[in-house]
């Protein structure tokens, strides 16, 4: 397995442990020893090599298809979707609220629409980051960098927006 792939696997397994809300040490509890911390983080960095069979476990045990943990697939073979969009609401929380408050408020909607209350991260849509822009007077590009300079967006994000600009 060239190393390139490994990380690239290794990023797939933390995105899906991450969406879990699962910490490594999460991951080591809740398998009850069976899936050790310091062995799924080697997976994830790209440190070491998973066998199939392995892979196939941890598969099972995050509840997902094999095909959602390898690099370069995606469900059904359709082309690579755009980055998602998540907002880091504990770091929105340290924003002020006379830059933050629509983006607040509008987070808090969303989140009494769907019932989702985690309080950490919340996906929201390119539509939403649209209408976020419409509200703050800006553009969805440059709106998307001063969310990332508030930390309360990846950078990612802006292959999502280019994406969707493009």
């Amino acid at each position: 397995m060239s190393s390139e792939y490994a990380k690239q696997l290794g990023a797939k397994l933390r995105a899906i442990r991450t969406q879990q809300g699962l910490s490594l040490h999460g991951v080591e509890e809740k398998s009850q020893g069976r899936w050790k911390a310091v062995v799924v983080g080697s997976y994830e960095r790209g440190d070491r090599a998973v066998t199939v069979q392995r892979l196939a476990e941890l598969a099972d045990f995050y509840g997902v298809p094999v095909q959602e943990l390898l690099p370069g697939t995606t469900p059904g073979g359709a082309a690579e979707p755009p980055p998602k969009l998540v907002l880091d609401l504990e770091r929105l929380a340290h924003v002020p609220p006379e830059k933050a408050g629509p983006l607040q408020r509008y987070a808090a909607t969303i989140q009494s629409q769907r019932g989702d209350y985690n309080g950490k991260v919340l996906s929201i849509r390119q539509d939403d980051l649209r209408t976020l822009a419409v509200i703050y007077d800006q553009s969805p590009s440059v709106l998307t960098e001063q969310l990332i300079s508030w930390g309360v967006l990846d950078a990612d994000a802006r292959r999502a927006v280019s994406h969707d600009e493009g």
